[in-house]
């Protein structure tokens, strides 16, 4: 990641969440706002991810969203908040963000889900991604897994350590890794136990 743009109207939240963009990508170049109007200007810089508060001064929330995402139309956009209405959580995934990263995240899976961002997926949360399961159970399309990362999760649920999952299926330990990290961030789980149950109960896995 070459830019970032760290939006929050609270100083220690938006030092803390540069500070994760500094120490796990530290070639990029950082730029904070702490107001809505404030971030439209900097967006225009066009950065490669936005990271951003919803309750900031200068707009409402979702209104401020859509314009900084009109503002920079090519950046991943992950929105960064406390708490958030059904309704609202719908409408932000309907105008295209990339993701939603609770604050009281882990620093483990704030890292995980940026990183599934930056590759192109999008990071759905736990509580979105029960909304949106189907009463039957099963995987919902936009929330499919890859073929690989149902059978990292298939022998994850059976115990295996990255390296036993890499003799199984023939890949790199690193690659396992990042696998991993990504099947996380994707079930919003924060660690392999409760990516087991978050996959058993959306049926990914018997």
């Amino acid at each position: 990641m070459n830019s970032c743009l760290v939006c929050d109207d609270h100083p220690m939240m938006r030092e803390a969440l540069a500070g994760t963009i500094a120490m796990h990508w530290p070639e990029a170049v950082i730029a904070v706002a702490g107001d809505f109007p404030t971030a439209w200007a900097a967006a225009a810089a066009q950065p490669e991810l936005i990271l951003c508060d919803l309750g900031m001064p200068g707009a409402a929330p979702l209104p401020g969203i859509v314009a900084l995402a009109a503002a920079a139309p090519g950046a991943r956009l992950v929105v960064i908040t406390a708490d958030v209405s059904d309704d609202l959580l719908h409408a932000l995934f309907g105008a295209g963000i990339a993701g939603l990263i609770p604050k009281a995240s882990s620093g483990t899976l704030m890292e995980a889900a940026i990183r599934l961002v930056l590759a192109g997926g999008r990071y759905i949360p736990p509580r979105v991604i029960a909304m949106m399961a189907p009463a039957a159970g099963a995987p919902n399309d936009p929330l499919r897994l890859s073929e690989r990362q149902t059978a990292v999760l298939v022998r994850i649920a059976d115990g295996a350590s990255n390296k036993e999952i890499a003799r199984a299926l023939q890949l790199s330990p690193a690659t396992v890794k990042a696998q991993v990290a990504a099947l996380l961030a994707v079930l919003g789980a924060s660690n392999r136990m409760e990516a087991t149950a978050r996959g058993r109960a959306l049926g990914y896995i018997g």
